[in-house]
């Protein structure tokens, strides 16, 4: 019996979580005087996304059982024939997105009453989480681009405060500055998608907007010979490059771990780094129209891929490690997206919502259990110290590397079969970074976890723990304990056993009805005969027999050889031959200098697009504003006034004669004008 889906319950997944910010946001802190403490401010914060979470599985249920709602709540202007609405559209895509986003949401507040119990600004964080599950859930639950518009730009707004909510360190506001500006670049790129779509369809309602994209489709932008569709599915990826940290766009998502480690696996692992994923599947009705973008975007996802990974291999602060894994791992959903594999990358958003969660907020476990020193090379032996920690990074770990019957395996495995598939001409290209970023990130991911839990103990021998100034640990603050690590406590833990489950269990169990039955068939427009690749995954998929025949054929396959080489790699450098990695690094000293500096993108921005856009600026204000504004246009004038003045005011003396005079000469010059005239 197919269940019917109300709009007003609906309308409480996203208000919910807002009343509880404003509430911890306005009565919980000295604006709205303290009102509220601690302990309600949490309370009502979870409340409201519990509640959030609870309609979102309920509405999960009804969507599977074939229940749908397309419905405008509002409308807010109409210009011509542009309707500017707030509505829902509830499918396979949305319901997934709700319960993943109110989910991690809801491990991350629990979280935090562990993690942030000691900073000032507790209040102030738990309404802005809060107020960032609202933005995108906004995002994830529109029926229109407005909506969609709306919800973009507020999870980059709360972002921008989540990032800087350490305001007096200014590593945190340089981080939450970069992020800003590098993300309306992208957006600028959005926006002018939407205008396109808006302009040329007639609507931003995304039902009629793709009963138009055939139309659209024989189009030329004005004055070229691009095609429309063409012109609009890249600047809507550019907006998602900018959200979706993909090269060059990427720059913003390492620094953003200045922020609390919570916001980091809220924000990128889990929610506002997948917006742009997200957004391309739903638009996947326009980008099938296009090979050139299609191309594009496996193009770059590859190189995210693979050269982000390889950023991943020299960190050393243990947030960062995971951050750059966070830039690869999106780099593989972008590449799916390419090869029209839509499902597979929204899966893998999924699974990988829930492990890299997992396994940011058991880095914050550890930083808290080493009291707040990131640093993995002086940590080490943490595994008979802090259990929980340990035995949930692993399962974390062997997720994302794609260990068989882990859930990472399921959509990343699919994801290089997909790419496998693919007959674009930017496949081949993708084909090989995919499969060495599966070395790659197996390699990196158990450096870290050899290092922080295996080995010697190095946590006393940290050369910045035994000074005057202390190590300023995650919270921009200084640590004076020192002494023996020690587990979290439970409400730090039991977020990473509730994340850890899905990690191990939710590829295997939704890898059927998400990619090869009828939950994305409303959501998901692919053209079957021009991209063939999830033909030929079905086909793959039940011939080894499912779920557990993929796993079984994983043994033979080359993907499931690269990760236990690169997990065998690291185990050799760092737990039996520790020596070995500083060797190669004196070595090969030029490629560790391009990879410590990031490939000089940081340097780049900086040295030439940001100094050179002062210049501009400056010249700008010297000749435009200065001489041509102020010094012609404004001061010129009132001197070319005062000038005349001057000169005509020395014809007014005031005397009789003077004017007699002057009247004679006028009637002297008029007669001779005329007289020459005949």
């Amino acid at each position: 019996m197919t269940q019917t889906l109300s709009a007003s319950t609906l309308l409480w997944v996203p208000l919910a979580p807002l009343v509880g910010s404003i509430l911890a946001g306005v009565l919980g802190t000295q604006f709205g005087g303290n009102v509220i403490g601690r302990r309600a401010s949490h309370g009502v914060t979870i409340l409201g996304v519990f509640i959030a979470f609870v309609i979102s599985a309920m509405t999960l249920k009804a969507v599977a059982d074939g229940a749908r709602l397309n419905e405008t709540l509002y409308t807010w202007m109409t210009v011509g024939n542009l309707k500017m609405e707030i509505g829902f559209l509830i499918d396979g895509l949305t319901a997934m997105m709700m319960c993943v986003v109110t989910f991690v949401s809801l491990m991350v507040h629990l979280y935090t009453i562990g993690y942030m119990q000691e900073d000032e600004g507790y209040n102030r964080f738990f309404s802005y989480i809060s107020l960032f599950t609202f933005s995108m859930l906004m995002l994830v639950m529109s029926n229109n681009m407005l909506q969609l518009f709306f919800g973009w730009e507020a999870v980059g707004l709360v972002s921008y405060l989540l990032i800087g909510f350490w305001y007096n360190k200014p590593t945190a506001i340089f981080a939450n500055m970069k992020a800003f500006l590098v993300n309306r670049v992208g957006d600028f790129g959005f926006i002018l998608g939407i205008g396109l779509l808006g302009a040329f369809a007639g609507t931003l309602n995304y039902t009629e907007a793709f009963a138009k994209s055939a139309e659209l489709a024989t189009l030329t932008l004005p004055g070229t010979s691009w095609m429309l569709i063409t012109v609009i599915c890249i600047c809507l990826f550019i907006g998602a490059m900018g959200k979706s940290a993909q090269f060059p766009l990427h720059v913003w998502l390492p620094d953003s771990m200045e922020g609390p480690t919570p916001i980091s696996a809220l924000i990128h692992a889990a929610t506002m780094v997948t917006a742009g994923i997200f957004m391309v599947s739903r638009m996947s009705p326009f980008f099938e129209l296009s090979e050139t973008a299609l191309n594009l975007i496996m193009v770059v996802g590859a190189i995210t891929a693979l050269f982000m990974g390889f950023l991943g291999i020299i960190q050393n602060d243990i947030k960062r490690v995971v951050a750059y894994s966070t830039l690869s791992q999106l780099g593989y959903m972008t590449v799916a997206l390419g090869a029209s594999a839509y499902s597979v990358a929204v899966f893998h958003l999924m699974t990988h919502a829930f492990f890299k969660a997992l396994l940011f907020l058991a880095a914050g476990s550890v930083i808290m259990g080493v009291h707040h020193n990131q640093d993995i090379r002086w940590m080490g032996g943490l595994r008979k110290y802090m259990p929980f920690t340990w035995i949930t990074s692993l399962l974390g770990s062997l997720a994302l590397i794609g260990t068989p019957l882990f859930s990472g395996f399921y959509s990343k495995d699919s994801i290089i079969e997909a790419v496998m598939a693919s007959h674009l001409p930017s496949a081949g290209f993708a084909k090989f970074a995919v499969l060495a970023g599966v070395f790659v990130t197996a390699f990196y991911s158990f450096r870290m976890y050899f290092l922080v839990f295996h080995g010697k103990e190095r946590f006393d021998q940290n050369p910045d723990a035994h000074h005057g100034d202390h190590h300023a640990d995650d919270h921009g603050h200084h640590d004076a304990h020192h002494g023996h690590p020690h587990e979290s406590p439970w409400v730090v833990t039991l977020p990473l056993v509730l994340l850890a489950i899905p990690s191990v269990f939710i590829g295997g169990l939704f890898i059927e009805p998400m990619l090869y039955g009828d939950f994305f068939k409303d959501s998901i427009s692919i053209n079957l005969e021009l991209h063939h690749a999830m033909e030929e995954l079905d086909r793959e998929f039940h011939h080894h027999g499912g779920a557990l025949g993929m796993a079984a054929y994983a043994f033979t396959n080359l993907p499931l050889l690269l990760a236990a080489a690169g997990l065998l790699l690291s185990y050799v450098f760092y737990m039996v031959k520790p020596e070995w990695p500083a060797a190669i690094k004196q070595r090969f000293m030029l490629i560790f200098t391009i990879l410590d500096n990031k490939y000089y993108f940081d340097w780049f921005n900086e040295n030439v697009l940001a100094r050179g856009a002062r210049l501009l600026g400056t010249g700008l204000w010297r000749v435009g504003d200065q001489a041509i504004i102020d010094g012609a246009l404004v001061n010129g004038s009132w001197k070319l006034v005062g000038w005349i003045s001057s000169v005509v005011r020395k014809l007014q003396t005031g005397y009789l004669y003077h004017y007699a005079l002057v009247m004679l000469l006028g009637i002297f010059v008029f007669m001779t004008y005329f007289v020459l005239l005949k």
